[in-house]
């Protein structure tokens, strides 16, 4: 059995490696209060591997991870070879699932895949405070609203973390 202490963030490798970069610098900065043991440090699928391999070594990844990220950008919903298996197995595994829109909204919106059904998954806007906060919160946070099937956080609970409605 897997120790999970991990956090497994997917994203599309094409479009949206930048986020991924920044959430990893948000947590190796010491004056910013953001800090994850991150999934993809423990081992490495190469772009020639084969479909089942980088699967296993995804498996893998996912057996050890205690949270799920995914960051949604423009493409996402169509990645099926590879993010599209990340959330299935996420949802099979039981982990929560944190929903960051890379497009600033913090709510689901169209850019939002519709792979999770009626699993519970909070989503939130690419801000370091907001995503930490629910980091340490979801799910069983209390001030979060529910909205088309999925839950996510309102006005108050970004103003608190000093994230104004425009930001």
């Amino acid at each position: 059995m897997a120790y999970r202490n991990k956090t497994y963030i997917a994203f599309d490798g094409d479009n949206d490696m930048q986020y991924y970069r920044v959430m990893t610098a948000w947590a190796s900065n010491k004056f910013i209060d953001f800090d994850f043991y991150d999934a993809h440090e423990l081992n490495y699928s190469h772009d020639w591997a084969q479909t089942e391999s980088i699967k296993r070594q995804l498996h893998e990844r996912l057996e050890n991870s205690k949270l799920f990220i995914l960051l949604i950008g423009n493409s996402t919903k169509r990645l099926t070879r590879f993010v599209e298996y990340e959330v299935e197995t996420a949802m099979r595994m039981k982990l929560p699932i944190i929903c960051v829109n890379l497009n600033g909204n913090r709510q689901m919106d169209s850019l939002s895949p519709d792979w999770f059904g009626e699993y519970p998954r909070v989503y939130v806007s690419f801000k370091e405070k907001i995503i930490k906060h629910a980091m340490d919160n979801w799910p069983t946070d209390r001030n979060c609203l529910y909205g088309r099937g999925s839950y996510y956080y309102n006005d108050n609970v970004y103003s608190s973390l000093g994230i104004g409605r425009w930001e």
